[in-house]
């Protein structure tokens, strides 16, 4: 007998119903992954599962004596008891036992949940990092032995190192799992079984994350053939119809009725939630130098965060940041952007620089504004790559309704948000985007397409993220935090960087570098040769010669594109032409030059 069963279970908070008649049985040490689209009703479904909210229809069998717990994706604020007080909650009391014996056992299962699961006891729970509060209330919600676990959104503000420790629990856990991520790696690691929510239904996959992936996109093909065939019949019964053939004549009432139930039907259909159409405003090129930083050593008080940095940044790179949470990912972020100074060492910055940033805290959002507020920053017209949009159909793009755009920011959920900020962030030119944690409640849909935008990017990119398959998918070096400040260059996503980092030979900085960097030394029998007195002192000044060529070159395109400038004679703009083309060869034979010697160092 399974544990609990749903049958022709129904809800909608308002509108059109969230769970349509939906069944679901759950048998005893089963890893569900819970999926499907921002607003299609899994939290709700969550809740239904573990008690919180009735159904408005249907019914729901538990076995005897079940117990359900969820871990939900909020962490609370202001929870300044002992982790040990902590994890005691999700204990029931016992009312049949002596209150001596009672509290007795408490402390020993508390205990024994805190081995377990390596935690302290008598630590303030205020105080732990983000990754180590989840862990407590995993702790919290696995220390009553439940039959059922519900998981929402369990890596959401986890680092790389905090997700692999879930899985690696999880996947040993011996009760029932249903979880709701959309961190792709996570859930092919965790689930056996998918169940999706689409438009109301409930479909059961049973079967892992990338053999559902395989079987969805047949199934959504076979159902548009579907549509277009049903599509295509009515039609012809439209035409008909015109025709003027007098549909009292009794051969003719079936077609009619068989019509109208036609019409009902394509009435009634559920279309798709439709996609994401993000769009971003390219500015103009920036220069080939982006960001050169050398030996930079920043520190909050005595405590290392970035300690001799040296990594240089040319246009279209796409670097991955990678560490733990508090490691000072955003601290870095800053310092490369200018907004904070570096204790020492130098952090130049190339010409032309557009920089569009995505906030991980959201500090951006005013939330008393509406979203259409917030966007448009007191335009209903936007001009996004040289074309007029107004602004709520901007915000369609982005999943928001009119209705839904002309709400303040205070009731959007962390999805919504994080759309939000995208709006604001694609709709102004760039040609160097920052993003920080831009994954964060995103459905995989939108990630998907988040990732195809970034992919075509033709600027530069700095990412802060913990989610795998993002990084894998979209950076081309990583820059990973490793311990007392030291921060080390890989080339490649997280997969990479992961061999890179498994290696046994030892690694030299050059080695570490993107493969895009290296160049191979000269060498000859003595090994590498070193830089004469004459190399040094040209390497020493390139950096300036460079910095010139790229603001002649950023004049002259300024020139150029002033409309007064083809006014001039045809000897005048080929003259400017030429110039022009003679400069871009110099700076990329010069940064040529100064990557080799730079190797050779």
């Amino acid at each position: 007998m399974s544990l609990l069963s749903l049958s022709r279970v129904s809800f909608a908070w308002d509108g059109p119903l969230l769970l349509d008649e939906i069944a679901l049985e759950i048998d005893r040490g089963e890893r569900i992954g819970l999926l499907g689209r921002n607003g299609t009703g899994k939290s709700t479904l969550l809740s239904i599962l573990a008690g919180e909210l009735d159904p408005d229809d249907g019914d729901i069998v538990r076995g005897n004596g079940l117990s359900v717990a969820r871990l939900v994706q909020e962490v609370p604020q202001g929870e300044h008891r002992c982790v040990a007080d902590v994890i005691a909650d999700g204990l029931a009391d016992d009312e049949a036992a002596p209150a001596d014996e009672d509290q007795w056992q408490r402390e020993r299962t508390v205990e024994t949940v805190m081995t377990r699961m390596k935690l302290e006891g008598d630590g303030l729970f205020a105080e732990l990092s983000s990754g180590m509060k989840r862990r407590v209330l995993l702790a919290q919600a696995l220390v009553g032995e439940p039959d059922i676990l519900l998981l929402d959104e369990p890596t959401n503000h986890l680092d790389i190192d905090s997700i692999t420790w879930l899985e690696g629990f999880l996947k040993s856990y011996a009760g029932t799992l249903i979880v709701v991520t959309h961190d792709r790696v996570f859930l092919q690691e965790v689930a056996t079984r998918i169940v999706e929510i689409d438009r109301g239904r409930l479909f059961d996959w049973t079967c892992d994350y990338q053999t559902f992936l395989q079987r969805r996109q047949a199934a959504l093909d076979a159902e548009e053939k579907q549509n277009a065939a049903f599509d295509r019949k009515l039609a012809e019964e439209e035409v008909w119809i015109r025709q003027g053939i007098k549909a009292r004549r009794t051969r003719n009432e079936g077609r009619v009725r068989a019509l109208k139930k036609m019409r009902e039907e394509r009435r009634q259909r559920r279309r798709q939630i439709g996609n994401v159409k993000m769009e971003v405003d390219e500015g103009e090129r920036s220069g080939q130098l982006v960001l050169d930083a050398q030996h930079v050593t920043f520190a909050y008080d005595a405590d290392p965060v970035v300690k001799d940095l040296s990594t240089l940044i040319t246009r279209g790179d796409r670097i991955g940041i990678i560490g733990r949470n508090g490691a000072g990912k955003t601290t870095l972020l800053k310092l490369l952007l200018g907004d904070l100074q570096p204790d020492s060492g130098t952090i130049r910055h190339g010409t032309n620089l557009q920089i569009a940033y995505f906030d991980q805290l959201r500090e951006r959002i005013d939330e008393d504004k509406t979203v259409a507020e917030n966007v448009g920053e007191g335009q209903e017209q936007l001009v996004i790559n040289g074309k007029q949009r107004h602004i709520y159909g901007y915000l369609q793009d982005f999943l928001f309704t009119p209705e839904r755009a002309r709400r303040p920011a205070r009731y959007l959920s962390g999805g919504e948000r994080n759309r939000l900020m995208l709006a604001k962030l694609f709709k102004r030119p760039s040609n160097m985007i920052v993003l920080d944690e831009p994954t964060n409640d995103l459905d995989t849909e939108t990630l998907e397409l988040l990732e195809e935008l970034v992919a075509d990017y033709r600027g530069t990119l700095l990412i802060v993220s913990h989610d795998r398959a993002f990084l894998n998918n979209v950076v081309t070096a990583t820059l990973v935090f490793e311990g007392q400040g030291q921060i080390k260059e890989y080339a490649g996503g997280y997969d990479d960087y992961v061999l890179q980092s498994q290696a046994t030979r030892p690694q030299s900085s050059t080695e570490n570098r993107p493969a895009k960097k290296q160049k191979p030394n000269k060498s000859g029998a003595d090994g590498p040769q070193k830089l004469s007195y004459k190399e040094r002192r040209e390497l020493d000044e390139l950096p300036e010669q460079l910095h010139e060529l790229e603001q002649q070159i950023a004049d002259l395109q300024a020139a150029m594109a002033d409309p007064a400038f083809f006014k001039q004679s045809g000897e005048e703009i080929a003259r400017a032409t030429a110039q022009l083309k003679e400069l871009e060869e110099q700076l990329s034979e010069s940064y040529r030059r100064w990557e080799e010697l730079e190797v050779r160092a």
